[in-house]
């Protein structure tokens, strides 16, 4: 099976008629999946799941970004969360997903570390606490070190994420020896490989400009490109019961539209969608 989705549902006006911010209902008329980011900055409350919930077809599944607490990314911070602190937002979240898990709609949560959440010892043990606090959950583990890729840890980071029934999210992103990580078409889960796009503006996601958070993603995927990704994503589906791809470029708007595109390449019929508001003009 091939799902695709985008990251948040109200910024694709192309589902719209042109039109933003875009409801959750419509979406659902497209596209089979979407990923929640706002979790991230906040644990988000079981009355917003609910929510969410209510506005989505029976089939509809969510992929839920892990909260910047349980990614380390307050290490930076003058005062970084203790363990006490850190498990008490793991439990928090938990909490928060279960009108998720319970209606059969979750299908990964998206744990992206940050950028200096390198290969080492105590990075290796503590992706074997995620598991351990997260229990039987499904997991997907987006790097941004380019260390997890190196020759000397490649297979072993594979191996470890097999082994702790992760998947390797499968990154497209502007890659260089300093910066970005490699597109790596692995299968760690049998059950889900998940390809995240961001695009390949390298000038945008290098140079940190004061508009950088949204220049980075500026990108628009071309025919070929799409169509190269296709033959992989019809490669993969061998290997795994789903194979899904998030499209996250949309600084300008693209991300919607080259969805749809990888759609008709693929010749994919999604089934049990929402129904779509017909235009009046």
């Amino acid at each position: 099976m091939i799902t695709v989705g985008l990251t948040t549902w109200s910024e694709h006006p192309a589902l719209n008629n042109g039109l933003s911010p875009v409801s959750l209902n419509d979406y659902a008329a497209y596209l089979p999946t979407v990923e929640i980011d706002n979790s991230f900055y906040g644990v988000p409350r079981i009355s917003t799941v609910n929510n969410w919930l209510k506005q989505v077809p029976k089939n509809f599944q969510f992929i839920i970004k892990a909260n910047q607490f349980m990614t380390k990314h307050d290490l930076k911070n003058a005062r970084p969360m203790d363990l006490i602190e850190r498990e008490q937002v793991f439990k928090a979240f938990l909490s928060s997903i279960k009108p998720l898990v319970i209606n059969h709609k979750l299908k990964t949560i998206l744990f992206q570390f940050p950028p200096y959440f390198n290969c080492t010892d105590d990075n290796i043990n503590y992706l074997r606490n995620v598991r351990f606090m997260m229990a039987n959950m499904p997991i997907a583990i987006e790097f941004r070190n380019n260390s997890w890729y190196y020759k000397t840890n490649r297979l072993s980071t594979t191996n470890l994420l097999k082994e702790l029934n992760f998947t390797e999210v499968i990154v497209d992103e502007p890659h260089s020896i300093n910066t970005g990580v490699p597109f790596y078409p692995v299968v760690t889960n049998e059950a889900l490989t998940v390809i995240r796009l961001h695009g390949r503006n390298n000038k945008g996601w290098n140079i940190r400009t004061k508009n950088w958070r949204k220049e980075r993603t500026l990108y628009c995927y071309s025919d070929v490109e799409l169509a190269n990704l296709a033959n992989i994503v019809n490669k993969l589906k061998l290997k795994t019961k789903e194979v899904c791809i998030i499209f996250n470029n949309n600084s300008g708007k693209d991300a919607a539209p080259n969805a749809l595109k990888l759609v008709e390449l693929l010749n994919l019929h999604f089934k049990d969608l929402a129904d779509r508001q017909l235009s009046l003009f």
